[in-house]
């Protein structure tokens, strides 16, 4: 409990009368009545003078604080007055919620720095992505416009390069449309009865001719002759072959790509593997991200969107399973998955 301020006061007061007098004293002049009318002056004053310090310039202080903590909206930090004086340890248990809530404010500070600047890059790279196309062709076309239509060679070549270069923006944008689509729920997922190691046989024959260009072998490894899964067999298909096309394409020449299936009680699992040259740790967690590239030399003489991997990742999520990574530096990468079994009806 606080002392009084008159009380307090006086009590200083009378230290100091007492101090002062005491010094008087010691002068050759004083006398006994010289000495009392200056203690009660000095008590007076001394008196007067501390107990407005004390009460106007600290216990009113005080008390506005006090009564500041007795005006708090207990109620905006999630608990109730009793909650919070249970114990008789208010102040304590008023840090604690104060912290906590501190701490989730400053957690969503943060989320929100993170998307802006997720936001930021998103823009720039669509922007860098969107223009290296439509360039490209604009500066072909603008060739021919400028006379070198008359040269039927150069009119051939440059106009099958702009095709390239335009067939790539469309590659891009369907990408981009088909992500934006998966993320608001406008893409459904028709999950039916499918052999999914059927549709990796169909991807092998689609891919065949760019595993021949790098004398990549292609090989399925599975202990039953049809493996049955609950998927939506174009989206899987389209899983299958983005996983096995960058498999090819940045593995070794005169590699190997299998595709593994392993059985459990509820699942397949789904292992796209290479014996290329890896993906360094650093890499690992940002492969999954829109326009990420882990060979930046390579960023676009390959024709592909960058976009390949994040539309894998969606489509897994939206079958309620995830895909993994592992790899090792010149020992290969693993992309695995799994999808729950479909009954087989006898």
């Amino acid at each position: 409990m606080l002392l009084n301020p008159k009380l307090l006061a006086t009590l200083l007061a009378i230290v100091i009368a007492a101090f002062i007098t005491s010094f008087l004293s010691f002068l050759p002049e004083s006398n006994a009545n010289v000495l009392f009318v200056s203690f009660i002056a000095t008590l007076i004053v001394a008196g007067i003078l501390i107990y407005f310090v004390l009460d106007y310039l600290v216990f009113q202080e005080i008390n506005k604080m006090y009564d500041s903590i007795n005006r708090l909206k207990i109620k905006d930090f999630g608990v109730t007055r009793k909650k919070l004086y249970k114990n008789n340890n208010p102040l304590k248990k008023l840090n604690d919620e104060l912290f906590v809530y501190v701490s989730k404010k400053e957690q969503e500070v943060t989320e929100l720095k993170r998307l802006e600047k997720y936001r930021r890059e998103f823009l720039a790279n669509v922007s860098h992505e969107l223009k290296t196309p439509i360039f490209a062709a604009q500066g072909f076309v603008h060739t021919l416009l400028d006379g070198a239509m008359d040269d039927e060679n150069v009119r051939e070549r440059f106009l099958i390069k702009a095709a390239k270069s335009l067939d790539g923006l469309d590659i891009l944008v369907k990408d981009l449309l088909t992500l934006s689509q998966m993320e608001t729920g406008d893409i459904k997922m028709n999950r039916a009865k499918v052999d999914i190691k059927q549709i990796t046989k169909e991807v092998f024959e689609q891919l065949e001719g760019k595993a021949k260009a790098k004398n990549t072998t292609l090989q399925i490894k599975s202990p039953q002759l049809q493996v049955w899964v609950k998927a939506d067999a174009q989206r899987i298909g389209q899983v299958v072959t983005n996983l096995v096309e960058n498999a090819i394409k940045y593995g070794n020449e005169n590699g190997t790509v299998i595709v593994n299936f392993e059985e459990d009680k509820k699942d397949w699992k789904v292992a796209i593997k290479d014996n290329g040259p890896g993906i360094a740790p650093e890499h690992l967690n940002r492969i999954f991200e829109r326009f990420y590239r882990v060979d930046k030399a390579r960023s676009r003489s390959d024709g592909s969107s960058g976009l390949g991997l994040a539309i894998v990742k969606h489509i897994l999520n939206a079958h309620r399973t995830k895909i993994s990574v592992a790899s090792k530096p010149e020992k290969g990468t693993t992309f695995s998955f799994k999808l729950e079994k479909a009954e087989i009806s006898n």
